[in-house]
């Protein structure tokens, strides 16, 4: 917990923990026995709830295994024809031999394929893993940079600033044609 259950946990449910002990030895009264009771039982409420929200809605830590999968552009970003263009002509795929295929696509035909290698930053320098790709040369316009990793409570994306297209938007998933 924070500075501020501890600092609540010693100057004053200690003391009163204390204080209301000392009275129920003294007068063995069942109510000062249940006020305890109450007391520590809603504390340890508190601490399990504030602990299931913590942990509902941290962020979740990557590891370079979970970068491994196919990757297509997020429609939900940016709705409309630019997104779904962008969306049919570009996808990628990171595989558990640390290799990055990026495919320049005509809706379900691959057109070209760049290929690459991926490495993750050391879990020690950052709390989640950092994607760093290397591209063979000549690569497409898009792998110009690392994508930046956004993470939220249980999934995250990956964004490329593309020289011509400004940000791209990708994330796991499947293509599959526009309906």
């Amino acid at each position: 917990m924070g500075f501020g259950f501890n600092l609540f946990f010693i100057l004053i449910l200690l003391p009163v923990t204390g204080i209301l002990l000392i009275a129920w030895l003294l007068f063995r009264k069942k109510s000062i026995g249940k006020l305890i009771g109450f007391i520590w039982f809603g504390i340890f409420g508190l601490v399990l709830f504030s602990s299931t929200i913590k942990w509902l809605t941290s962020k979740t830590e990557l590891d370079k295994e979970d970068y491994y999968g196919e990757y297509i552009i997020n429609r939900e970003y940016f709705k409309g024809q630019q997104s779904d263009w962008q969306y049919n002509r570009f996808r990628f795929e990171i595989k558990e031999n640390d290799s990055i295929y990026f495919y320049e696509t005509e809706n379900n035909n691959v057109i070209k394929t760049y290929k690459g290698k991926i490495n993750t930053t050391d879990s020690y320098i950052y709390k989640s893993a950092r994607l760093i790709i290397d591209m063979e040369q000549p690569t497409t316009h898009i792998l110009t940079s690392n994508p930046t990793t956004y993470r939220s409570s249980w999934s995250f994306y990956l964004v490329f600033n593309s020289p011509k297209f400004n940000n791209m938007f990708f994330k796991k998933g499947k293509w599959k044609p526009i309906k």
